[in-house]
């Protein structure tokens, strides 16, 4: 049986599911020469124009840069540089509208041209045979060299991924979607350097076969590298038949070598690898003219354009540039402008984005030449999207996830096989645009596995962290245990004790001390204690006596029997006074007169009502019941008992001012002669008061006397409570307070009865 190289050699061709045919306009772009497009003005720099991440900044915003400098750097494969594309100063590193599908903005570098177009140094490689591999991957990778036929994968990545495993190397000249001819023109004008950019890249691979797919619509290409391939070059042309999309890779390795890369692989799993045409040409000018990837080849055509054909245009040129130099009519009623193809292409939103590495074709067709499917219908399920699928997919059921957003079945489905070759929303009948739903499931189903991969490293730095925090934890403990273990038997060796066990002995000692019930007390303690007892033994014996309030009772019916008495015979003195007083009601001064006199009888039966509430306790003083005592005893008690006499006082003074006042009118004919008398002289009024005055001092004088001397007489005879309140300063201070309150009622006698004295006068 031949191998796979033995029957590639023979000629046999393979073939690939699906495809379709559609209409190919290549012939009105491809028959001019390439030319270039010139520099313009300025240039509008993407800092990621390819598969991967984008590099860090090297230059500020008024820098001085030359042709082929270096813009950004990055250390790792997937990162490729971004260099000058002429000479000119950098105004503006700001966020700018890319060729993108989304239209949305990403960070660029504007540089502004001088016009001189001046080269910085450049480095060739004099003989890149004499090289190894990695260094020539490495200066592809530093040159900016990514994939030019629309995927961007970095060139270098996908060299280094080979090495060693590959057996075939095949060049893309397919160039199959319909408008695009660069390849093909490139072909045509640049072959020779085509075959040497074929020959470095064997150099690296060093494969045992080298095949050149190309359409068989690309004659003249065909012709012109065949005058470049020599038979020690172990390189064939093999011609397939024209059919889209057979440009891609994977369809293109099954077309060439029958060989299927697998679902979501790269064809070096296979033992293939790809490369575009275009990339190939970039790779020979980097090695063997030591030029950075600064331009490329693309094709303006379209109706639209009045001038069509291939150009070398500049990275960062202006889409609106290249529109403007080659005669760009827009449609009047739609007008379009589109990079790629018509079944690849995405129509931009404006014409000031830039030219990048991936951009092959800038179509502008009219409304007739590419008519508008905007009318999107329901899905008939005539499955002619999966008969021309080239990655044999359900085109209709990722359709229906992607729109019910169910991108777990999307992926269930191999929707990342998808290569979005648009073969699908070709064929439609209802007008879907497949490829969209398509890409933005894509867009979401990334941007969550990127959430998801945050997460995760974020998970895994917290249990690092708490990895980290327990080992740490666990070392101090350790480090702990030993050093208390290493003082304990350095104490040992020295014969000591261990102070830490010393300390907790003592601790544990004097918690048990206090803990234990048979403590004894302080001696001073218990004896303060013993008298408390003693104390509330005393009061209680005292509360519980029953007083013998009989002596009190007979006292008190004695004063009420005298006040009955005093209360008559001043009835009787009234009556008196009432018939022996003159008819004649007086005038304005006798009435005044009158009322006075009202008002001193009101008073006097006031002060008589006190000095009986006063007399009351007295009168008991010799006869003090248990009560009595315990009030001497206890102030709050006798504080009520006082409280109770005001009380009483103040009552009776009211019943007076009462009976007086029922009966002014009576006792204003009643006055005596010497009232009269003292009317009309006032100064003999005065005079009578002020000798009533001196004998009521007299009468108090003498009876604070009479007082002393019944406080000595008594002091021989002072009861037990007594001689309680001698000991006790409190009760000393009661029996004080009850003496200076007998005074008080003796003074008040007098004064009483020498006002009495004197009305008798």
């Amino acid at each position: 049986m031949l191998s796979i190289i033995e029957q590639i050699k023979q000629g046999q061709l393979w073939d690939f599911h699906g495809g379709v045919h559609p209409a190919e306009n290549k012939a009105i772009s491809n028959q001019a020469e390439l030319q270039h497009a010139g520099v313009p003005q300025q240039l509008i720099l993407p800092l990621k124009q390819h598969i991967g991440s984008r590099g860090d900044v090297i230059i500020e915003v008024g820098d001085k840069v030359l042709k082929g400098q270096p813009l950004t750097q990055g250390d790792i494969a997937m990162c490729v540089p971004v260099h000058a594309p002429t000479s000119g100063t950098v105004t503006a590193i700001e966020q700018r509208t890319i060729a993108h599908p989304s239209g949305l903005t990403d960070l660029c570098i504007v540089i502004d041209s001088d016009g001189n177009d001046q080269w910085c140094e450049q480095s060739p490689v004099a003989d890149y045979t004499s090289e190894e591999s990695a260094d020539l991957i490495e200066k592809i990778r530093l040159s900016g060299i990514a994939g030019l036929g629309g995927a961007g994968f970095p060139t270098s990545r996908k060299l280094q991924g080979g090495l060693g495993k590959v057996d075939i190397l095949i060049i893309n000249a397919a160039e199959c979607e319909p408008y695009i001819t660069a390849d093909d023109r490139l072909m045509q004008d640049y072959a020779a350097e085509v075959i040497d950019g074929i020959r470095i890249l064997r150099h690296i691979v060093k494969p045992k076969l080298t095949i050149i797919g190309i359409e068989d619509n690309k004659l003249e290409a065909i012709t012109a590298l065949e005058k470049h391939i020599t038979n020690d070059d172990h390189i064939i042309i093999r011609v397939i038949p024209t059919k889209y999309p057979s440009g891609s890779s994977k369809q293109l390795v099954k077309v060439l070598t029958g060989r299927e890369v697998p679902s979501q692989a790269r064809s070096t799993s296979v033992g293939v690898i790809v490369q575009n045409v275009g990339t190939v040409f970039a790779v020979k000018r980097a090695i063997i003219d030591g030029e950075p990837l600064i331009e490329r080849v693309v094709t303006l055509t379209g109706e639209a354009f009045q001038q069509r054909g291939n150009v070398f245009a500049r990275l960062g040129t202006p889409i609106s540039y290249l529109l403007d130099n080659y005669s760009y009519q827009p449609d009047k009623k739609y007008p379009r402008v589109i990079i790629g193809g018509s079944l690849m292409g995405f129509t931009l939103p404006h014409a000031n984005v830039p030219i990048t590495k991936i951009t092959n074709c800038i179509l502008a067709p009219k409304r007739k030449e590419l008519p508008l499917h905007t009318h999107e219908m329901a899905c008939i399920r005539c499955t002619a999207c999966a008969e021309a699928c080239p990655a044999s997919l359900l085109p209709q059921q990722l359709q229906w996830y992607a729109k019910d957003q169910d991108y777990a079945k999307c992926e269930e489905y191999n929707l990342f096989d998808c290569i979005e070759c648009g073969a699908c929303a070709y064929v439609c009948p209802s007008e879907i645009p497949l490829v969209q739903y398509y890409r933005q499931a894509k867009s979401e189903i990334t941007a969550r596995k990127q959430d998801e991969a945050n997460a995760e490293r974020a998970r895994l730095r917290f249990e690092a962290k708490n990895a980290r925090m327990e080992r740490d934890k666990a070392e101090r403990e350790n480090r702990f245990k030993k050093a208390a273990d290493d003082r304990r038997k350095e104490t040992a060796t020295k014969g000591g004790d261990d102070a830490v066990a010393a300390a907790i002995a003592r601790v544990k000692a004097k918690q048990a001390a206090a803990s234990s019930p048979d403590t004894e007390k302080k001696p001073a303690v218990a004896a303060a204690i013993a008298r408390a007892k003693a104390k509330q033994a005393a009061q209680a014996d005292k509360s519980a006596a029953v007083p013998d309030n009989t002596e009190m009772a007979k006292l008190r019916e004695e004063r009420k029997r005298l006040a009955r008495e005093r209360k008559a015979e001043a009835e009787k003195v009234a009556a008196e006074e009432q018939t022996s007083a003159p008819t004649e009601s007086g005038d304005g001064k006798k009435d005044a007169v009158a009322a006075a006199v009202a008002r001193a009888k009101a008073r006097k039966a006031a002060q008589q009502a006190d000095q009986d509430n006063v007399a009351e306790p007295d009168s008991s003083s010799n006869t003090e019941p248990a009560s009595t005592v315990e009030a001497e005893i206890d102030p709050k008690k006798a504080a009520v008992a006082a409280a109770v006499a005001r009380a009483k006082a103040r009552k009776a003074a009211q019943q007076a001012d009462q009976d007086d006042v029922a009966k002014p009118d009576s006792s204003s004919n009643t006055e005596s002669t010497s009232t009269v008398e003292a009317e009309v002289d006032p100064k003999k009024a005065a005079i009578a008061a002020a000798v009533a005055r001196a004998k009521a001092r007299k009468a108090a004088q003498q009876a604070d006397q009479d007082n002393a001397a019944e406080t000595d007489s008594s002091s021989s005879t002072e009861s037990a409570s007594t001689e309680e309140a001698e000991v006790d300063p409190k009760k000393a201070a009661i029996a004080a307070a009850i003496a200076r309150a007998k005074a008080r009622k003796a003074a008040q006698q007098a004064e009483k009865e020498a006002q009495l004295n004197n009305k008798d006068n």
